[in-house]
């Protein structure tokens, strides 16, 4: 396929990844299409002119027609490309291998010829089935064994569960990563705690701007969301024009940033699109998701009622937009501004520092001058708005605290809402926060927080602008996808037409049809310390069973000429009885472990792991008859 993407009025402009930093600041390129036919038709002979220009009108009655084939939703070539016959060469591969039936952990490969792109590469917080895990990361092997293929990463934004992953994959592939200047700020202080600083190729792009991606182009779209510079993509290849929207919702009044560019969804619309791929984690909410500015106002109420007490407000600390309006208010109220938490920290100073958070100069103190100011002149803006264990807010709560101390002379305001499966930990931090007096306000009560997420009637509208042959909901649990599904339906798109995937799942379009046609390998990676794969499913169940039912520990010393039993064998018990108030359980247990030793013995028994299968088996009869718990137990022999 000819790769000829410059300049093309389809695409918008095109950046090499080389001059990609350069492009920063500098005007798009106009986008109409005047002058290209012309300019096919004035290289070509008088025949071939006239043929294509009739190949296009009959492809723009078939459009007008709702009869639109897969030619329609190729770009525009230039003078030198004949409109392209697919062959093999143009089928399209879209891989998830994460972001599917879970929340978080986003990433998708898109795959044509013999060329690869990746778009996100998030994390995900572990869940009860995982004790002692950090973070949770994407399964890598499908990209590693094509890491010849890959041409680059594009990341549409900045939030965890599409960056959190990134520095592990750029650990083992380093290729060049493209993405908005704050969303690459962000990736730069992850790469640097991951010593990764300077080592990789990171490339600052706008939207209206296109990448090339060999037989594929990555077209950057803005979107609105909670945190500035999200963008869609649309991914133009030789089967026809993807969408992927990203997380979006629309915002006719952003904070910051200019409104979501529903026109461009529009023209891509009505040139063709293939398959739309839209964010689906409210699509069980009716409606439209209401603008941040709603939020603004709920803090002006609420600052005037925490009149004469110092204010706590908790919140994403990638939400810069709410962020901009505690400031904005604290301005007002004529309040000084302390922050807390190293997520929030890092995040603020790096959003100040690429000009993306308004700062009037002195407002911001360091968190050891609070004590020269009275209560009421101080707003804390904090971690933990989802009842983390070790966040700031939860440490508070449990006077655990080494700057905060809550008292009745707080107000505190938890800005978010609690993350499927994170509503009792918020429970259990506001009920602490209450006993030790604090008053405390919580979405429920207040409008102290709006989704950055489309609802359905924002849903719709993106089906409508865009008009795909093809739906796939992404970003969300089973429930989520099946209710965008049903939304996609009511709008008219074919229930044969729209694909409900699981990660790993090969999603397979010629341009005409679409369809699962394979499985790659995907799954979770478990990171805990700086351990990062190297906690699998065994792990995990003896870590289970230590929680649920404690470790008992069998020693004995054995000589081994004379196979005498010189010490024990004694028990050490954790988690499962205190030994001091169980002695007779100890005692019998003692005694019997001892029998069996000996009968081994008296057997001519050599083999340790015979002996160790024997005591572990004795023993744990013993206590499943006494107790009806099944402990780990693991004997340990000695030999001398």
């Amino acid at each position: 396929m000819d790769n000829n993407f410059e300049k093309l009025p389809f695409f918008g402009e095109k950046i090499s990844p080389k001059k990609a930093e350069k492009t920063e600041g500098t005007n798009v390129k106009k986008t109409a299409r005047q002058g290209a036919q012309s300019k096919r038709q004035a290289k070509m002979k008088p025949q071939k002119a006239a043929n294509f220009a009739e190949y296009e009108e009959k492809m723009n009655s078939k459009q007008e027609q709702g009869s639109v084939k897969k030619e329609s939703a190729q770009p525009v070539r230039n003078s030198r490309t004949q409109p392209e016959k697919r062959g093999k060469s143009s089928t399209l591969k879209i891989i998830p291998l994460g972001g599917l039936n879970e929340v978080g952990k986003n990433i998708t490969v898109f795959e044509c010829s013999n060329d690869l792109f990746v778009v996100d590469c998030g994390m995900t917080f572990p869940d009860s089935e995982m004790p002692g895990v950090d973070i949770v990361i994407p399964d890598f092997a499908y990209l590693e064994k094509n890491v010849d293929k890959i041409r680059g990463i594009v990341i549409t934004h900045g939030h965890e569960d599409h960056i959190g992953g990134l520095a592990y994959l750029l650990k083992k592939i380093n290729v060049p990563v493209y993405a908005t200047r704050l969303t690459i700020g962000l990736i730069e202080s992850k790469l640097k705690e991951h010593g990764l600083s300077g080592k990789v190729s990171l490339n600052v792009v706008k939207p209206k701007q296109t990448v090339k991606m060999g037989c594929m182009a990555v077209e950057f779209i803005r979107v609105n969301h909670s945190i500035p510079d999200a963008v869609a993509l649309a991914i133009h290849t030789p089967a026809g024009v993807v969408v992927h929207t990203g997380d979006f919702k629309v915002d006719f009044t952003p904070i910051e940033g200019g409104v979501i560019d529903l026109a461009r969804f529009g023209e891509l619309g009505n040139r063709g699109v293939l398959a739309l791929m839209s964010d689906s984690t409210n699509s069980e909410r009716k409606g439209y998701t209401q603008t941040e500015r709603k939020v603004g106002e709920s803090f002006e109420k609420l600052f005037d009622k925490a009149e004469g007490k110092r204010i706590i407000i908790a919140t994403f600390s990638s939400n810069i937009h709410r962020v901009q309006q505690i400031i904005d208010c604290a301005q007002r109220y004529g309040r000084k501004v302390a922050i807390f938490g190293r997520s929030m920290v890092n995040v603020i100073n790096t959003a100040i520092e690429l000009g993306y958070l308004s700062v009037p100069q002195g407002i911001i103190i360091d968190i050891d001058l609070m004590g020269k100011y009275p209560n009421e002149k101080i707003v804390l803006i904090t971690t933990g708005s989802q009842g983390e264990p070790m966040s700031a807010l939860t440490r508070m709560a449990m006077n655990d605290h080494k700057k905060v101390n809550i008292t009745p002379m707080d107000f505190i305001i938890i800005s978010a809402t609690p993350i499927p499966g994170n509503e009792k930990l918020v429970t259990k931090v506001v009920n602490e926060l209450m006993k030790a007096g604090a008053e405390v306000v919580y979405e429920a009560m207040y409008e102290v927080h709006v989704s950055g997420h489309a609802c359905q009637d924002e849903q719709k509208l993106m089906m409508a602008l865009t008009k795909p042959k093809f739906f796939i909901p992404v970003h969300g649990e089973y429930k989520h996808l099946k209710k965008h599904a049903q939304t996609a339906k009511e709008m008219g798109i074919p229930e044969e037409n729209i694909i409900i995937a699981e990660i790993g799942n090969v999603i397979e379009t010629n341009g005409i049809e679409m369809k699962i046609t394979s499985q790659v390998p995907a799954g979770k990676i478990l990171v805990d310390g700086l351990g990062v794969g190297d906690v699998g499913s065994i792990v995990l169940r003896d870590r289970k069973h230590l929680a649920q039912d404690g470790l008992i520990i069998v020693v004995a010393t054995i000589e081994s000429e004379s196979g005498t039993i010189l010490a024990g064998p004694d028990i050490v018990s954790r988690g499962f009885v205190y030994v001091r108030e169980s002695e007779e359980l100890m005692n019998q247990a003692k005694a019997l472990l001892s029998k069996t030793l000996q009968q081994c013995l008296d057997n001519d028994t050599k083999e340790w792991n015979a002996i160790k299968t024997k005591l572990k088996d004795v023993l744990s009869d013993f206590i499943f008859s006494k107790t009806k718990r099944t402990p780990m137990i693991l004997p340990v022999i000695m030999e001398i």
